[in-house]
């Protein structure tokens, strides 16, 4: 296991932006690819002053904003312990506080994409339904799994501040009794389950957006922090 201050001795500027141009690049071929698929009508119903097609673009600049601002806090932190330094113990409160707002805003403003669309996917309903609160309870079970197993501290990327974090062992009870990344693999599917529970093609198309581009987030952010953390 490698010590954080190991990995901040010998880090450059070229390792902080490893996979960066890559994740702005992918973004943006997402966001034009999503943004294709979208749809309205000119007499779109609104909720909080905005159409089903505007909270989708909303959605998805969001979620561009939250991975760049994770991506910039995970590097800068692991490469050069810049929150700890500033905030010192209140460093991952402060992470926290960043962190959270952004998370929650994605099943929000997916839910508000939802409720204000009238294109539906299918037309069948009771499938709809049915499909998306399964997925919606499987979610929920992945987000106990986390908070319980994991912990909200590693789930944070407390790997990335602490080395007693970095050194707990891999979990294996609940969700990731079966797999090693439920909260991309399996908690993201809830987002799917919003979007059916709707009946909302523009939700789904979202949904299919934030789910993909969080793999993203995983390879080009994440699996080089990883590396480096774990080896």
């Amino acid at each position: 296991m490698t010590q954080l201050s190991a990995i901040r001795a010998q880090s450059t500027w070229r390792d902080i932006i490893e996979g960066q141009p890559q994740q702005i690049a992918i973004f943006a071929l997402m966001a034009l690819g999503a943004g294709s698929l979208l749809t309205t009508t000119a007499d779109a119903p609104k909720i909080l002053f905005l159409t089903s097609y505007q909270w989708a673009v909303v959605s998805i600049a969001l979620a561009g904003i939250h991975q760049l601002i994770v991506a910039i806090g995970f590097r800068l932190q692991l490469h050069r312990n810049w929150l700890s330094n500033r905030f010192g113990d209140r460093d991952m409160q402060v992470w926290a506080a960043i962190f959270m707002p952004l998370l929650v805003a994605r099943p929000i403003t997916l839910i508000l994409i939802g409720w204000a669309d009238t294109v539906p996917i299918t037309g069948w309903r009771g499938l709809e339904l049915a499909l998306g609160l399964a997925l919606i309870g499987v979610a929920i079970w992945g987000m106990h799994s986390v908070l319980v197993y994991f912990t909200l501290p590693r789930a944070l990327g407390g790997d990335h501040f602490r080395d007693e974090i970095a050194n707990m062992p891999m979990v294996n009870k609940g969700l990731f009794k079966y797999t090693a990344n439920g909260m991309y693999g399996v908690i993201f599917l809830g987002f799917w389950g919003i979007a059916l529970a709707f009946g909302s093609w523009n939700a789904l198309v979202v949904a299919l957006f934030q789910h993909a581009f969080i793999w993203v987030h995983m390879y080009c952010t994440e699996g080089p922090d990883m590396r480096r953390i774990y080896g």
